[in-house]
């Protein structure tokens, strides 16, 4: 670094002799002050200003805008190749749709079928059921086309003709229901993951709420992290009892303590249904259940109808499944499986999980839900 020294009686005065040498650049490093005088009191302050010169300042500068020159440079060569590259592609694909409404078929699949019969099991298919199940539901509505000799609607809409389809082919438990005094349980059984706690509490909303019954929950969980914590809270909010079963006997012990209670629902640690030991282990446990029982499966709607019918066939081996219960379909676009499970199966259908708020989002299942679902009404 190249320093410079002025010396004078007024540091502003040297400051500003720096600034006009170097352009109005200096960088003041330090100054130093002394008193010069042949009479003690009448000493003056006399200054040494020791000032850098600005030649590295000016050449940093000329490194910068050189380097900025050439960043200019690269963005401008970057916008050409990316102009040449666009020319040369071709323009990428359209987004894949969902299957709608005329969406086209196998011929032999439907072949006995003609107009508005064919469109509705269109539209059904396209909605993800099953052709065979499709078929079941349509047939009921069907008559005679003497022109065509093959078979049409012979209701007036789409509507009324799945109705009736979905009536004679699907089993419905209606609302739950215990009596005052009528101890019973309903234990919820499923896979990781189906929302089975959440849609507990909104089971157990609705016998307190609505039919002002005295409820207790259990739960086996002790293995999803927070699992014990949630429930516990949603119990805190409805003022019913909570309870954690680890074994056989535990569950035994507390059954036989809820004395005053009607119902008692119990919820199970979700499984992998190829994970027999596991399954064989809730099993165990759940054998220290010694009232009337439902057994409930809960089978997310993003299943496949074949992972969904795996799910029951290997949960029915070790539980007697009374129903399922559907969660999700706020989750899936295409609601076929609430009629191609239940109909393959033929386990009747109970309760349809919309969404995460308890105690709001949950449906009864009735004809006219399926109907809407599969309707798109």
């Amino acid at each position: 670094m190249s320093v410079k020294v002025y010396e004078g009686q007024d540091l502003e005065s040297l400051i500003e002799k720096a600034k006009e040498e170097f352009g109005g650049e200096v960088e003041i490093l330090y100054y130093e002050v002394e008193k010069r005088g042949a009479l003690p009191f009448f000493k003056k302050r006399w200054y040494r200003l020791f000032v850098a010169k600005p030649e590295k300042r000016e050449e940093e500068s000329r490194e910068i805008e050189k380097i900025e020159e050439e960043i200019e440079e690269l963005k401008s060569l970057l916008i050409e190749l990316k102009e040449r590259s666009s020319a040369c592609q071709p323009p990428p694909p359209p987004v894949p749709q969902h299957l709608e409404k005329g969406s086209s078929l196998p011929p032999e699949l439907f072949k006995e079928f003609t107009g508005d019969a064919l469109e509705l099991l269109q539209l059904l298919t396209s909605k993800g059921v099953e052709p065979e199940v499709a078929k079941a539901l349509i047939e009921p509505s069907c008559g005679l086309d003497l022109e065509s000799s093959k078979l049409d609607l012979s209701t007036t809409t789409f509507r009324e003709a799945l109705l009736k389809g979905i009536t004679r082919e699907i089993k419905f438990t209606g609302e739950f229901k215990v009596n005052p005094g009528e101890k019973k349980a309903f234990v919820f059984l499923g896979p990781t993951g189906v929302g089975k706690t959440t849609n507990l509490f909104k089971i157990a909303s609705k016998f307190v709420i609505e039919q002002h019954l005295k409820v207790g929950v259990i739960t086996t969980d002790t293995f999803k992290v927070g699992g014990v914590a949630q429930a516990r809270t949603y119990a805190s909010i409805l003022n019913i009892p909570f309870f954690v079963a680890t074994d056989q006997k535990k569950l035994k012990e507390i059954v036989e303590s809820l004395m005053e209670v009607d119902v008692i629902l119990i919820d199970t640690v979700g499984r992998s249904h190829y994970d027999y030991w596991r399954l064989g282990e809730i099993k165990a446990v759940l054998a220290g259940l010694e009232v009337p029982s439902q057994m409930l499966l809960l089978v997310s709607c993003n299943y496949s109808t074949q992972e969904a019918m795996e799910v029951v066939n290997r949960y029915r081996s070790f539980f007697p499944i009374n129903a399922l219960f559907f969660t999700k379909i706020d989750e899936s676009s295409r609601p076929g499986i609430l009629v191609n499970l239940p109909y393959t199966s033929g386990l009747p259908v109970s309760y349809l999980s919309t969404g995460q708020r308890v105690p709001e989002d949950i449906k009864l299942i009735t004809p006219e839900l399926i109907t809407n679902y599969l309707l798109g009404e």
